[in-house]
């Protein structure tokens, strides 16, 4: 639920005191700053994290005044807010449904625009456009990205204050992938020596994987491929090597690379 992710927060001073006695038989305290600062949320007083004062504090709620008429007016609805650990993460996502792309007979696709941010730092202010299978919060991303905007919370960041343009660029930018490219690997067809490409891209321990799941699924575009190699990627490949995301951030340029090839000869 939205209201969920729209509670106040506010910074307070973390301070360390020192004490000393007087000359007569008091004593006297004296704050002295740590540098650092609290993120407490203001409903309940939980302390969300503990940040330097380099630290520069996006609300949630200054995001979502920017975002939601933004992506209302350009199209889009809510799709879904995720909030997690006790609010110091949160994830707003929506979808534009009256721009759909059929991509086979059972796969079809809206474009995607989601947003995370954190109150403790293990999140920057991340702005993503595209398809996506699965986002999680800790930044893994399963899907095609057609646009990225990630932001560091950090004072001297200006790009901060530029949220609203970054938002409609992100929109701009997702769709123009959706009408552009997306129907073009639905449309055309692979031939055998683009199927050897792909497989050649995964480590050799994956070769056997990719090579049944192309006999299962008989993929026949482009489109189909690159499910192949994302399912592959996803469900079957160990997700904490840097590897795995590595070969994900470079299946999409590639599978799109040998589609566009493809459809000029294919005209010409």
């Amino acid at each position: 639920m939205l209201q969920d992710a729209m509670f106040s927060v506010k910074e307070v001073p973390a301070y360390w005191e020192e004490t000393s006695k007087n000359k007569g038989n008091g004593t006297s305290v004296r704050e002295m700053s740590t540098g650092y600062k609290f993120i407490v949320r203001e409903d309940n007083s939980k302390v969300l994290s503990c940040m330097t004062d380099s630290y520069k504090l996006v609300k949630n709620e200054t995001i979502m005044n920017i975002a939601e008429p933004l992506i209302k007016k350009l199209g889009g609805e809510p799709k879904e807010v995720n909030v997690l650990a006790g609010g110091a993460k949160t994830q707003f996502s929506w979808h534009f449904p009256k721009q759909v792309v059929k991509m086979s007979k059972a796969d079809e696709m809206t474009p995607e625009i989601n947003i995370m941010n954190s109150y403790n730092g293990t999140v920057g202010l991340n702005i993503l456009g595209g398809a996506f299978r699965l986002i999680c919060l800790n930044g893994m991303v399963v899907g095609i990205v057609a646009s990225k905007y990630k932001n560091k919370h950090i004072k001297s960041n200006i790009s901060l204050n530029d949220i609203s343009n970054v938002i409609e660029e992100t929109v701009d930018k997702t769709k123009l992938v959706f009408k552009e490219e997306f129907p073009i690997l639905a449309e055309t067809k692979f031939q055998e020596n683009h199927l050897i490409e792909m497989i050649k891209m995964f480590p050799d321990y994956a070769n056997t994987l990719v090579t049944d799941k192309i006999i299962i699924e008989k993929p026949r575009t482009f489109w189909d491929l690159l499910n192949v190699g994302t399912n592959v990627l996803t469900h079957h490949m160990n997700r904490n090597l840097d590897s795995t995301h590595g070969l994900e951030q470079r299946l999409y340029p590639k599978i799109k690379k040998l589609a566009y090839k493809e459809a000029q000869v294919a005209i010409s």
